[in-house]
């Protein structure tokens, strides 16, 4: 394996060499493209300019350039990281973009990808009846949401909460590389039990919830991610039944809720028939995200308090 590897640093010269070679043990290897890209090219390009500490979106004729014997070194280990430990190509960069953001990521927290990210752009209209004020990222990871929440309402306040003190790690070095410092606040919290007294006009949520079936059976990349943030029970819906119930408390008049279940929408409509989950279309992909009034979850908190929905 060592001489194999030395003969091909020998052999690859150039960046497209190194691209090329990528992308094709990439596909041999039948890797699975999520996180970022969706094909095995577009991967490589990512990996070999990330460690060759070039914008990915170089021009063509960089493509030609030789690569010295370091950075040859640099690049192969970038590319065989991927292909030998089937991480996510952010965990190898540290680097995800979400509403045109970047953000700080690694193996403490999912990469951002959540379809939310359209309705943060389109300032949840028509749902949110006036310009919040006090926002919260329930279950935020990176902070992602909540950071693009910041940027698209400049005169809120966010919270950003997790139960995983890691993650609160990740958010806060993300807050602090977008100097949001005093708009954005990091809290580690299992579900509201830290934020007592709080009230907000807009709660957004990526909780986990995917159920017990796709959590066995989904490909490698994403068991590379932390399993508290994606698994929620055999339903997937384990925490979205505590948050149902407790989240009318933690909102003001005529605030809303905006929570992602992902494939878990079917068992939720199914546990809940009387609810009226609102489910916007997504133009940009993804699905199973609902809103609902704080008006229409104290209107069915009896069916949220009862066993069977």
């Amino acid at each position: 394996m060592i001489e194999k590897r030395e003969s091909n640093l020998h052999e690859l010269c150039t960046v497209l060499d190194y691209v090329r070679w990528g992308a094709s043990r990439f596909n041999e290897s039948e890797l699975w493209f999520g996180h970022g890209t969706d094909n095995a090219w577009d991967e490589a390009v990512l990996l070999v300019t990330h460690a060759l500490h070039l914008p990915v979106d170089s021009k063509p004729e960089i493509l030609a350039a030789r690569l010295t014997m370091e950075e040859r070194r640099e690049v192969m280990a970038a590319l065989e990281k991927r292909v030998n430990q089937r991480v996510p190509a952010p965990y190898i960069t540290n680097e995800a973009w979400f509403c045109d953001l970047p953000f700080y990521v690694d193996e403490r927290v999912l990469v951002p990808r959540s379809p939310i990210g359209e309705l943060i752009r389109q300032n949840f209209e028509p749902w949110l009846p006036r310009e919040p004020l006090a926002i919260l990222d329930l279950c935020c990871g990176s902070g992602c949401i909540g950071i693009a929440c910041a940027e698209t309402f400049p005169g809120a306040r966010v919270d950003v909460s997790d139960i995983s003190a890691d993650a609160i790690e990740v958010a806060q070095i993300n807050i602090n590389r977008h100097h949001l410092n005093e708009e954005v606040r990091a809290v580690q919290s299992d579900l509201f039990a830290g934020l007592e007294g709080c009230s907000y006009d807009l709660i957004v949520s990526n909780p986990p919830y995917v159920d017990a079936r796709d959590l066995a059976e989904m490909p490698a990349e994403y068991h590379a991610e932390p399993g508290l943030a994606l698994g929620s029970g055999d339903d997937g819906l384990d925490f979205t039944r505590r948050l149902l119930l407790e989240a009318p408390n933690y909102l003001q008049p005529e605030g809303i809720l905006v929570c992602e279940v992902g494939n878990s929408w079917e068992a939720l409509e199914d546990a809940y028939p009387r609810v009226p989950f609102m489910w916007p279309e997504l133009e940009d992909g993804g699905h199973g995200v609902f809103v609902l009034s704080r008006e229409d979850l104290l209107a069915c908190r009896e069916f949220f308090e009862s066993a069977g929905g």
